[in-house]
């Protein structure tokens, strides 16, 4: 939980061609052990306009990890342990609607899991816990990335279903058909179960999509070039660099803890008794279920 007058400390985990962020002031890198292994990279930690940062690069600095050997666990356990109370999530992602023309930024509202290789939650045999997966996103975060768009005048759409398949390979088209069926409206390959994840460490989380291409359903995704997709990855970059820099000093007045419950997300969700918990489990979760661990007894 995030107690009144606790200042927030932003989290950005920055997507392909999102490598590092502009404009920060007093930077450092710094190696950040998780009990879950290693994450992507070192933290970047900084700040702006006063305001605390942690940046983390999804794939390592010049992209190194693919999306199905991502170590998600370690790198929202590294941001908790590096006191993040929010993420805001930027990542390139194919469009499966018409209106969402390459150049879109899309702010999720909800997601479909299509991954299947990738640990799911940080509990296990020993500490069961179920955490509320409704509404997946915090929307004061995305409150706060719509007005920063508009105020830079990125084209944007709030609120949208964010489709997450294993990859690394891209859709079949019959896939790519079936999920524009389904409603979905952009398709990438890191936001689940990175969202999942961020919900059991009780830290606010807003995922920005950015569209780089008709994902293969589009008739004319045949005729798309790689310089082009590439082009578009880039503007999307910069104007994801310039989103962060002007919608995290904004994020500082917050004097209480999440009103959506994004900070308080495990008050009722442990089910284990305390004499069936795992003391070795407990113990790696030091950073993500303290609170509520000690708070029970262990």
């Amino acid at each position: 939980m995030t107690d009144p007058g606790t200042p927030p400390v932003i989290g950005v985990i920055g997507g392909s061609g999102v490598y590092d962020i502009d404009g920060l002031s007093n930077t450092e890198w710094r190696a950040v052990p998780s009990s879950f292994g290693e994450p992507s990279d070192e933290l970047l930690f900084g700040e702006i306009d006063g305001q605390q940062i942690v940046f983390l690069p999804r794939h390592g600095r010049g992209h190194r990890i693919p999306p199905s050997e991502l170590n998600f666990l370690a790198n929202i356990d590294a941001l908790k342990r590096a006191g993040v109370t929010e993420i805001i999530s930027v990542s390139a992602c194919g469009s499966f609607q018409e209106k969402l023309a390459p150049g879109t930024f899309v702010i999720v509202a909800q997601f479909v899991d299509r991954t299947y290789l990738r640990p799911r939650s940080f509990f296990s045999t020993g500490l069961v816990v179920h955490v509320s997966l409704a509404h997946p996103v915090c929307s004061r975060l995305g409150d706060a990335l719509e007005n920063s768009a508009k105020e830079n005048d990125i084209p944007y759409v709030r609120g949208g279903t964010y489709l997450a398949i294993e990859g690394p390979q891209f859709s079949t088209l019959a896939e790519s058909e079936m999920y524009q069926r389904w409603q979905c409206d952009v398709i990438g390959m890191t936001n689940m179960p990175e969202a999942r994840l961020a919900r059991e460490a009780e830290i606010c989380y807003a995922s920005v999509a950015m569209v780089t291409d008709y994902d293969c359903w589009h008739p004319d995704h045949d005729h798309v070039s790689v310089d082009s997709v590439i082009k578009v990855l880039l503007e999307n970059a910069d104007k994801a660099r310039q989103l962060v820099c002007h919608v995290v000093p904004g994020l500082n007045g917050r004097s209480n803890s999440c009103p959506q419950g994004c900070h308080t997300a495990l008050d009722h969700a442990l089910i284990t008794a305390p004499e069936a918990r795992d003391p070795a489990l407990i113990k790696k979760l030091d950073a993500i279920a303290g609170r509520v661990l000690k708070s029970s007894g262990d």
